[in-house]
């Protein structure tokens, strides 16, 4: 199980060095953790954009442009679409968000005859790294799914449990949290935490441990819980977090990195191949980190 971002770094050494298209290049913290990454032994990278100003900001940096191919993509959309189109053709195997909008690249990815689609539907995961939290945290999903409904819901949670699982984290500890741990008919999310929940004790979910609804107090502390008289699986010990709706998941992830200090990843899952997917306001060390994962997860793809 590995439970710092340093591990994850060096667990990604071993698999790598992978190939990655990054769509929309030319900006100083993509090309940082490309760079970093190269050097890492983690990704050689395939550079998608506008090739002068790639080489531009290269050269600014320090980078030499000679170890990267670069493809010339004037046109955002028309780089976005090549990238994709890598990945899709296996001359890649990890897509990587540069300096576009996310709605460019979905569209992209779900474009039905250069796109990454399977039968999973498409989810995002921010994994944190914590002060006083003895492990990483992974919260789902808090940039991809509005409002999910309970079979939404049921798979983003597979989704970041088979996620959790390139991780080395064997049966990963869900909780499903809301306003409260009781069941109210009047708080639709502890109705569907409660079904999510007995869906994981019957097989509908599979690979880890789901409890809901829990408070996230009672979730996160185990002192908490039992201080509420909470008896919990996953209280005290959670690897993942699925929040009821995109608002609470970008406010919680975001608190935690502006007012915590903590370190944040991103990814998003259920395409063809992971998607390094972090705001374009993240350091090029989080976006290092989220390749590193993105090498994690494609391994594990690789060996299904």
């Amino acid at each position: 199980m590995l439970k710092t971002f340093d591990e994850v770094l060096n667990k990604a050494k071993d698999y790598g060095p992978k190939k990655m298209a990054v769509a929309s290049a030319g900006a100083e913290d993509v090309l940082k953790a490309v760079e970093a990454a190269r050097k890492e032994g983690l990704a050689d990278s395939i550079l998608v954009g506008d090739k002068k100003e790639i080489i531009r900001i290269a050269d600014k940096l320090g980078i030499d442009p000679a170890n990267y191919e670069i493809i010339d993509r004037l046109d955002k959309t028309e780089a976005t679409r090549c990238a994709v189109e890598l990945v899709r053709n296996k001359k890649a195997s990890i897509l990587m968000k540069g300096m576009i909008g996310t709605a460019r690249i979905l569209k992209a990815i779900l474009d039905k005859e250069i796109g990454l689609r399977t039968n999973r539907m498409l989810s995002h995961v921010y994994t944190l790294q914590i002060k006083g939290y003895d492990r990483l945290l992974t919260m789902t999903d808090g940039a991809m799914s509005i409002s999910p409904n309970l079979e939404q819901k049921a798979q983003i949670i597979q989704n970041a449990i088979f996620y959790a699982h390139s991780m080395g984290i064997e049966k990963p500890k869900v909780a499903v949290v809301a306003a409260l741990e009781l069941v109210n008919p009047d708080m639709p999310a502890t109705i569907d935490a409660a079904c999510l929940a007995k869906m994981s004790e019957r097989g509908q979910i599979v690979g880890g441990i789901v409890d809901g609804p829990l408070g996230f107090d009672n979730a996160i502390s185990k002192e908490a819980a039992e201080h509420k008289g909470v008896e919990s699986p996953v209280s005290g010990e959670v690897d993942i977090v699925l929040v009821p709706n995109i608002e609470s998941g970008n406010i919680f992830a975001k608190g935690l990195v502006y007012l915590a200090n903590a370190v944040p990843a991103g990814l998003l899952l259920g395409a063809k191949a992971p998607v390094v997917l972090v705001s374009r306001s993240d350091s090029a060390q989080s976006k290092l980190y989220s390749i590193a994962l993105g090498v994690l997860m494609s391994e594990m793809n690789e060996i299904k």
